[in-house]
């Protein structure tokens, strides 16, 4: 029987890239079983484009309510045994579907695959620092300071969504650095070492120059982490205190940060707000 594999796309305001994306999932060697859009509330006629264009993509339209809720929309509607996400703005290789597939056949246990990708900025191809290096096995320590998986690099057995829940939709950013850490916390991934996407970037839209200080998303996605783990004791020992350092960390930095802009009570806000985390003896 033939592995299915359901592509979520959500969108907001994107039909100017959405084509892009589109494409490259219909012209992969391996055949997607369907093409979900999640048109988010565009007022750019995305819908209506879509309809006409591309007969062949099922789409759903909600309210704006975030790329969370449009991913989680998508999911649910899902009918394959893998999801495969792609941002609206990023494409694929021709070989992306079909690569992963065959490296998950050699590891029928792993749940979540994910590979290397040529960045995009401004039109040019730019390489990533090394705080981007990516790899497989158990790699939750490598995802505590920042998100260690693209969206659009990412296939992932859809049952996982049914045991782990969905995307944190309170989360206005950082949502796939929370589900990362979420998962990669309980098991290991595989990791494709070829450039299977192109993930664009520099343009105005992007969440992250939408949203200052991307630690603090990031800061309320560990605290419930370790609330998570007080509760049923999930993270290894190094894990754990890894996970502790790293939030200490970010909020030291991000509060010294507030207190140069003279946002004390901002400060004392997230010293209250975290406070029990902030108790957590290594």
């Amino acid at each position: 029987m033939q592995t299915t594999v359901s592509v979520i796309i959500p969108s907001y305001n994107r039909r100017h890239t959405l084509a892009r994306a589109i494409d490259s999932v219909l012209t992969q060697q391996y055949e997607a079983h369907e093409i979900i859009v999640v048109d988010d509330g565009s007022t750019d006629d995305t819908a209506q484009w879509l309809s006409s264009h591309y007969s062949q993509v099922s789409l759903i339209c909600q309210a704006n309510k975030g790329v969370s809720a449009a991913r989680n929309a998508g999911i649910s509607s899902a009918t394959g045994e893998w999801i495969a996400l792609l941002d609206s703005d990023d494409c694929w290789f021709p070989q992306k579907l079909s690569t992963q597939l065959q490296l998950l056949q050699q590891q029928p246990d792993i749940r979540l695959c994910h590979s290397e990708e040529h960045w995009i900025r401004s039109g040019k191809r730019v390489n990533p620092m090394n705080k981007h290096q990516k790899s497989g096995g158990w790699i939750f320590q490598q995802c505590l300071p920042l998100c260690a998986i693209s969206p659009s690099a990412s296939l992932i057995k859809k049952c996982v969504f049914d045991e782990l829940g969905g995307f944190d939709e309170s989360l206005p950013a950082c949502e796939d650095y929370d589900y990362w850490l979420r998962l990669c916390s309980r098991e290991p991934v595989a990791f494709c070492s070829d450039a299977l996407i192109q993930k664009f970037g520099g343009h105005d839209d992007q969440l992250s120059k939408q949203h200052w200080g991307m630690d603090r998303f990031r800061l309320k996605a560990l605290a419930n982490l370790l609330r998570n783990h007080l509760e049923s004791t999930f993270l290894r020992p190094d894990d754990y205190q890894a996970a502790v350092q790293t939030f200490n960390s970010k909020l030291s930095i991000y509060c010294d940060g507030a207190i140069k802009r003279n946002r004390h009570e901002h400060v004392a806000e997230l010293r209250e707000r975290y406070g029990d985390i902030l108790s957590l003896a290594l």
